[in-house]
Formats: structure tokens, sequence, C-alpha cells
């Protein structure tokens, strides 16, 4: 039976855990608790990113844990305010040096900063040197669109191993992750469980929680597990890697109790049905303009 520190591969032969926990939102005494948790939970993928603030408690907790942190993935992410070659290069560093790491499995572009796509350009251009040096596992990039992705490609010859999107049963992003296939690309889900559909409160109302779904309920009552796990099965069984986000070491642990857990075609297609076409939170495009 998989587990949670079972992997997939990336596209330049890493091994990337096939379900992370993801630290947005938590301040930096959730991060300490909820990483630990998850690492005593199976975990063994952690997404953080500069612009979360909290890089260095969860290396503070990848030393507390009691688990080799050399077993345990670690990704972050370059804020469009480090974007440029050298910044990005710096960057890197200064994430390194809050994590207290000598070395990222998986670094990432976190938004296209589309008014000024050289500077991101030049970032990818930076990041793929740090690959070529062996100074960072795999290189990719969040939130940016097939058009975008191409353009990053033909402008350095890099293709990236991820591209972590938004990501749910109301936004899935179908031909997205199409491309991401034909491309070799893995999809990485922030906000798997539609999370960003309840904190993002302008679309709160408009779009509801996946959680409650009629469809998915059901789907959870006649497995005997909850509406959480059965979406991030539904992500397992779809390729995607997902980061469920939680503070609640209940919660966390419950989030990886799904490798018993095998949704039918017919299930699958019901929910793959929910997608809606409209995103939860921010429009990256308009992040930075």
């Amino acid at each position: 039976m998989l587990s949670a520190q079972d992997n997939i591969q990336l596209n330049n032969g890493l091994a990337m855990p096939l379900i992370g926990l993801g630290v947005y939102r938590c301040s930096p005494e959730e991060t300490i608790r909820s990483v630990q948790a998850a690492l005593a939970a199976g975990y063994r993928l952690i997404d953080t990113a500069t612009a979360y603030g909290n890089e260095e408690q969860v290396g503070q907790a990848l030393r507390s844990s009691g688990v080799d942190p050399a077993g345990v993935f670690v990704t972050s992410k370059l804020w469009i305010s480090d974007y440029g070659y050298d910044e990005a290069l710096r960057g890197y560093e200064a994430s390194l040096q809050r994590l207290g790491m000598e070395r990222l499995d998986l670094y990432l572009l976190h938004q296209p900063l589309t008014a000024h796509f050289e500077r991101t350009v030049a970032a990818w251009r930076a990041l793929a040197e740090l690959q070529a040096q062996g100074r960072v596992g795999a290189i990719g990039v969040s939130n940016l669109d097939a058009d975008q992705i191409e353009a990053l490609i033909g402008e350095t010859g890099a293709v990236p191993a991820v591209n972590q999107v938004e990501l749910h049963p109301f936004f899935s992003q179908p031909a997205l992750r199409q491309y991401h296939r034909q491309r070799g690309i893995l999809s990485m889900a922030w906000s798997p469980i539609g999370g960003v559909n309840r904190y993002w409160l302008d679309n709160a109302q408009r779009l509801g929680d996946p959680l409650r779904h009629p469809a998915i309920v059901s789907i959870a009552e006649a497995h005997h597990k909850s509406a959480a796990q059965v979406i991030l099965r539904w992500h397992l069984q779809n390729g995607v890697v997902p980061i469920p986000k939680s503070v609640n070491p209940v919660r966390i642990a419950e989030n990886v109790d799904l490798f018993d857990l095998e949704l039918s075609p017919e299930e699958m297609a019901a929910i793959d049905g929910l997608d809606t076409g409209l995103r939860g939170g921010p429009d990256p495009a308009m992040i930075g303009a």
C-alpha cells in the first residue's frame, strides 16, 4: 500500500512525495506545531515561501522534529520583489539562511509578474543556473499559465519540473493539467480542498465550499472517509500532488490517511464534473501589476 512517504518522479528524475503540508497563512507558532505534527504523521514534503514569512519556523520545526531533515523534501518560493537575475540568486541565499539549510529540494517562482515579465525571465535564468550548479534539486513555477511557461522555456530552454496552482474540485484547470502532462510538468495543487473559497471573502458566497457539496459528501459517506480525504484522493488519482494546509494535528493526520481509499471511475467523474471554471483566489495576472 502506498503512503505519504512514497514518491512521484519529476522530469529531471528527482523523487518528490505524493502529498505534502502547506503553511500559507500559518503564524510562526502555528508553523512549528503544524510541521512537527505533519512529520510525526508521516509527511515528508513541506511547502513554504518567502512571502509566507515562516521559512525560519519551518527550519526550526525540521530540526526539532526528531525526523532526519535529509529525508524531508522542502519547497520554497521566490517572491516577485526579488525577480531579476542577481536578485533571484540573493533571494535563494536568503531563503536558505532563514531555513537553516544548504540546499532546497524544489524552488519556485511564486507569481508570473505579468507587467514586468522580463524580470520573471531573468529570475528563471537564475533558478536554472542554480540547478545546473547542483545547488537546488529541481526548479519550477507557481501560478503561471501555459503561454507564460512556453515563454520561459523559449527564452531559457529550461522546462519547469512543477507548476503549483490553485486547483480543487470547483476550479480543476483541466486544460492546464493537460498541457502539464504534454510538457512533463507536474501539477501541484495549492488550496487543494478549496480553502481559498472560504478565506478569500470576495468569492466565498459566490463559489461555495467543495467540502460541503452533496456529491463529495455522498462519496465520503460511502467510503467512511471525510470529504477532505475524498478530495485529496481525487487529486492523487489525477496525478496531482496536493499540499493541504492545516494547523489541527487531528486534521493533519487525517489528511494523509487516504491510501486505503480508491475512488471508482464514476466517483472520479462526478468530482471532475463539479468544475465551475471560476478561480477562488486572486488572478495571478493582477499581482504586481
